[in-house]
């Protein structure tokens, strides 16, 4: 197997630097670990080994892949080499992926391409890489489209066709950042058992320390278009001397300082026995249509002030048991109440009063926003709420208070979205949250895509408007560190149900429902994976 020597790279788009003197290596049989944050340059350095840039890039540098360099071939070679000797995991398997072709026809694709099989026998190759992905036959047909799988089926389809050729390279980008805690302890150890059959080198992006503590074997920190640091994995995290190594590494475990909530306060939201239910397609045309129970006799209440934190694996019920919580969706069974009001039924006048009293931040705040408004605009939108109880000149105010709440100014208020970092825009989504001074928030995987800094920044910000205006947080999110760090109680979904709930640390600690165990093993900490690294080492 080749190794990937990556030497004095630069890349500049349309005149703007954007990488400056890369240097990194990958062997056979290895994993090197590419940590850092958006804008460092990660992707960048991959898709410049695919040859995979946008157009206005000027490369110099080499990048040397069994002896070719491949910044000096064509096209043509270049066809030649992705899929066969080097694979390629996208972050996003879903814009990776053709929604029009079966999963089997596109991992096939590379035996048809590449070694010029037939059809059929492509397809019988294709199973059984889907096979060796965890993706049987019997329980996953090849003849699925990929919006009928989960994520985590989906980033194992993407893995599949990276593989498949048995290429000496394998390229992962970001491969696990929107799995759940248990989808993504499969996809790293899938990705671990590939490299150690094959013999492939694996050059892994992540911007979690814990996921490049626990695979990598060398590690490179980048920063701004440099590698800033590197050294085996082995010493890194106890030899590391540049200050934003460090830095990473404290925002990785940070914690914001947090006042517990306070006791015998009123109930803000009571949800008891909540049902609702989904209708399936038909299996047969004269057949009963299948019903889907998503959340299932669901009960629990929040108090004012407090933080309370609902996990669990992907299609579990969270978000489903969300919009209900919203009045998004109606429930069959069960009842949902708002301070002592159930939402259900209300009348247009109670229905606004209703919107006004509960707010929420979505997981991804670009794709909340419309582009072509101010943020001005966006923040102050749901003060539509409050019509006729805001004088004239009052909604300005309202909304330059509401940014300088989160940390930005009121001169914001006149930028566009794309104008704001991640992290700004999420201050933004709190923003908007916080205008109508709700009784409730719900925030949906608020920090999931945000860097580690930027996470540090925004739990902080979220801990602190708690303490200040006695906000109550619905968290939902499968990030247990998260959950740990922001909420007082926490409730663990599984197939539609809570199965324990409690307070967060005896939760999380000393877990005594199965499902729950496996959530808390299947999570990466970053403390843990240093204290094994240690511990092996010491072994050794």
């Amino acid at each position: 197997m080749p190794d990937l020597t990556i030497e004095n790279l630069e890349l500049e788009i349309h005149g703007i630097p954007v990488l400056r003197g890369v240097s990194v290596e990958v062997r056979p049989g290895r994993v090197t670990g590419l940590v850092g944050e958006s804008g460092s340059g990660k992707s960048m350095t991959s898709l410049a080994a695919m040859r995979l840039l946008p157009r206005g890039s000027v490369t110099r540098g080499r990048i040397d892949f069994g002896g070719r360099d491949l910044l000096g071939l064509g096209e043509p070679e270049m066809c030649r080499v992705r899929g066969r000797e080097i694979g390629m995991v996208f972050q996003e398997p879903m814009t990776a992926l053709n929604p029009l072709r079966t999963i089997g026809d596109q991992v096939a694709e590379g035996f048809r391409l590449h070694l010029g099989l037939g059809r059929d026998e492509a397809r019988e190759r294709a199973r059984l890489v889907l096979e060796r992905v965890g993706m049987p036959a019997s329980r996953v047909p090849p003849t699925r489209y990929p919006h009928e799988l989960s994520g985590g089926q989906r980033q194992r389809v993407v893995i599949g066709m990276a593989v498949a050729l048995s290429p000496g390279l394998v390229i992962a980008d970001e491969p696990t950042t929107a799995l759940d805690v248990t989808t993504q302890a499969q996809v790293l150890r899938l990705l671990r058992d590939l490299v150690a059959q094959d013999g492939a080198g694996l050059l892994l992006i992540s911007h979690d320390l814990a996921v490049i503590g626990a695979m990598a074997d060398e590690i490179a920190v980048m920063r701004r278009g440099e590698i800033v640091e590197q050294g085996p994995a082995a010493s890194f995290f106890r030899s590391m001397r540049h200050p934003y190594s460090r830095a990473l590494l404290a925002a990785s475990s940070h914690a914001p300082a947090r006042e517990p909530s306070p006791a015998g306060a009123e109930t803000v939201l009571d949800v008891d026995g909540a049902v609702r239910d989904y209708t399936l397609p038909r299996t047969r045309l004269f057949a009963p249509a299948p019903r889907l129970r998503a959340v299932d006799g669901v009960s629990f209440a929040v108090r004012r002030g407090e933080s309370v934190g609902l996990v669990g694996e992907s299609g579990c019920g969270k978000s489903t048991l969300a919009r209900a919580i919203l009045g998004l969706e109606p429930v069959q069974g069960g009842a949902i109440r708002l301070m002592g009001e159930s939402i259900a039924g209300l009348a247009a006048e109670a229905r606004r009063r209703f919107r006004r009293r509960v707010q929420i931040v979505f997981q991804d705040p670009f794709g909340s926003f419309d582009p072509r408004h101010t943020a001005g605009r966006i923040v102050g939108e749901p003060l539509h709420l409050l019509r006729g109880e805001l004088a004239a000149g009052e909604r300005e105010a309202r909304v330059a208070a509401a940014l300088e709440e989160v940390g930005l100014s009121a001169a914001d208020a006149a930028r566009y979205p794309h104008e704001f970092s991640g992290g700004q825009r999420q201050r933004l989504a709190i923003a908007r949250a916080l205008i109508t001074r709700p009784d409730l928030i719900v925030l949906d995987e608020p920090v999931s895509a945000l860097d580690v800094s930027i996470r540090a920044q925004v739990l902080d910000l979220l801990a602190g408007l708690q303490a200040r205006m006695g906000l109550t947080y619905l968290f939902i999110s499968h990030d247990l560190g998260v959950v740990r760090a922001i909420t007082d109680r926490v409730l663990v979904m599984q197939k539609g149900r809570v199965v324990e709930e409690g307070p967060t640390q005896d939760v999380l600690d000393r877990p005594s429902h199965p499902y729950t165990k496996e959530l808390v093993a299947s999570a990466l900490h970053l403390a843990e994976t240093l204290a094994d690294r240690a511990a092996s080492q010491a072994a050794d």
